[in-house]
């Protein structure tokens, strides 16, 4: 399939499609024409890349668990270092609501002055 029916059957806009590939999210053949060539399999790796940035994960970050991601929830095989990687992103979110609660009692702290 072309990128604009990838595009339809995944809902992504085929600008963005395009940035997945020179992410190297998605990785399409070329006919002899030059035209990008998706297959079923792409439509389940747009679904699962659409998943991990739902789930704040970077793009270079998807880039290196999407090889043991299976299905487009995904699902993992735990893969080398893939557990690491999302311990580390697990604590790096942790980190961003702690920041976050207390820039919110700051700014909750400054409305009760007022």
């Amino acid at each position: 399939m072309r990128i604009g029916e990838l595009s339809r059957r995944t809902g992504v806009s085929s600008r963005l499609l395009r940035y997945y590939e020179e992410q190297g999210l998605l990785v399409p053949e070329r006919g002899p024409n030059g035209y990008r060539e998706y297959d079923e399999e792409s439509v389940v790796a747009v679904r699962q890349v659409r998943a991990l940035l739902e789930a704040g994960l970077s793009t270079e970050v998807i880039r290196a668990v999407m090889p043991c991601a299976r299905g487009e929830l995904p699902e993992f095989d735990w893969c080398v270092d893939v557990r690491a990687i999302m311990d580390r992103e697990l604590a790096a979110t942790d980190e961003r609501i702690s920041g976050l609660q207390r820039s919110r009692g700051n700014l909750a702290g400054y409305l009760e002055q007022g």
